[in-house]
């Protein structure tokens, strides 16, 4: 007899972080790889917020904190989310996790019981429908192809929602294709939750300040102040502030659902490191001077990948709005050999084989529920990304 549990059955490891490890063993085993797959900048924490966080273990502030957090970094959360969304909560609707991973699974442990529906857009991050399945809930996958620039449509919704249903998942901007709704776009999709008062929303904002080209970012709660009640807007540290290995993430709700994440965090992890949460005091707090050079360099990289991409025989990539990936098509390959022999028969093989001839590490679009594509991270090197499009249109021009 299985000493493991059930549950697991359905969950899969995160395809992004196997493609991580793999690159990294074959950089080990002396292979020239360049590792696009992992979402995490290269740039490093700002000067500003390490020093807060030295400061912070020299000053002994390495004991337990409350569960949801000390009170400054409450205050700082609410203080970001009415002065930068216009979203006005109180400090008992701050809840925290060991990353923005933890804040959602938290919520779907709290909320989710067996047969339970959560809504979600494809392409998708790889963590939302495993946790969902973790706890009983059935994903309920809405495709969002290239024509609406992967972004869901208030009529895909409609059509999505049952009497089943607990939640919809949204994430602007999106990992993996970098679109971001419009304040338009989410006005229009508030439009069709206002009519399924059963339905909750939960918002991941986590590439929030990540945007280009003069893009305005809005929240749903802000566009639609109405689903104040039912909606969950998640955010974190991780992205704009190149805080990854810090590990939080924190999000504001209703009370009673805040209150019941907050139980389930005190039987869990407790609460995020308290040198983690003195640094998010200061990194929520003081201006954010440094994000606009960082992003400058991302648009430019963003403008660079997508270019070369296109010149890519069988590939065509658009420029999205956010974060820092691109999601091409390969379906220009599908079909063909490579030099090696292989035949491609899908977006999987595509990766596999182009990590195999020309070293490049990236995700296959099948992992993030909609093929055939692949997602690529620009957040490295400006060099190392040109290397890898060239490799790639290496890799395309030598297909048969």
């Amino acid at each position: 007899m299985s000493i493991l549990a059930k549950r697991l059955s359905a969950v899969k490891p995160s395809p992004t972080m196997a493609v991580t490890q793999k690159a990294g063993e074959l950089k080990a085993a002396g292979k020239d790889v360049i590792g696009l797959g992992v979402g995490e900048p290269d740039f490093d924490t700002p000067d500003h917020i390490k020093a807060a966080g030295i400061a912070a273990i020299q000053n002994g502030d390495t004991k337990y904190t409350p569960t949801n957090g000390t009170p400054a970094l409450r205050k700082a959360i609410v203080d970001k989310f009415k002065r930068e969304n216009g979203l006005t909560y109180t400090t008992d609707q701050v809840t925290l996790g060991v990353g923005g991973k933890q804040v959602i699974f938290n919520a779907m442990l709290a909320t989710v019981q067996e047969g339970d529906e959560v809504i979600v857009p494809a392409p998708y991050w790889v963590s939302y429908p495993d946790i969902a399945l973790m706890f009983g809930g059935e994903p309920v996958f809405v495709a969002c192809g290239e024509n609406s620039h992967f972004k869901l449509s208030p009529a895909a919704l409609e059509a999505a929602i049952t009497p089943k249903t607990k939640w919809l998942i949204l994430n602007s901007p999106s990992n993996p294709t970098g679109a971001a709704y419009s304040e338009q776009e989410l006005r229009a999709l508030a439009d069709v939750l206002l009519k399924h008062p059963h339905v909750w929303v939960m918002v991941d904002d986590i590439y929030e300040h990540l945007t280009y080209d003069g893009f305005k970012f809005t929240t749903l709660a802000q566009v639609e102040p109405k689903l104040m009640d039912r909606t969950l807007t998640m955010n974190g540290v991780s992205k704009a502030y190149a805080m990854t290995g810090w590990r939080l993430g924190y999000a504001c709700g209703p009370v009673q659902l805040i209150k019941a994440m907050n139980m389930v965090q005190s039987q869990s992890a407790s609460h995020p490191s308290s040198i983690t949460q003195a640094a998010a005091v200061v990194a929520l707090n003081e201006p954010l001077t440094f994000i606009q050079p960082r992003n400058d360099v991302f648009k430019q990289r963003r403008d660079m990948v997508a270019k070369m991409l296109n010149e890519a025989k069988g590939i065509s990539c658009l420029t999205p709005e956010g974060a820092f990936y691109v999601y091409p098509s390969c379906a220009g390959t599908i079909g063909k050999t490579t030099a090696s022999g292989k035949t491609i028969k899908d977006d999987t093989d595509f990766v596999t084989f182009l990590l195999e001839d020309e070293g490049v590490a990236v995700v296959q679009g099948a992992a993030f529920g909609l093929s055939p594509y692949f997602r690529i991270s620009y957040a490295t090197s400006t060099e190392l990304l040109k290397d890898a499009c060239e490799r790639i249109q290496r890799f395309c021009a030598g297909l048969k």
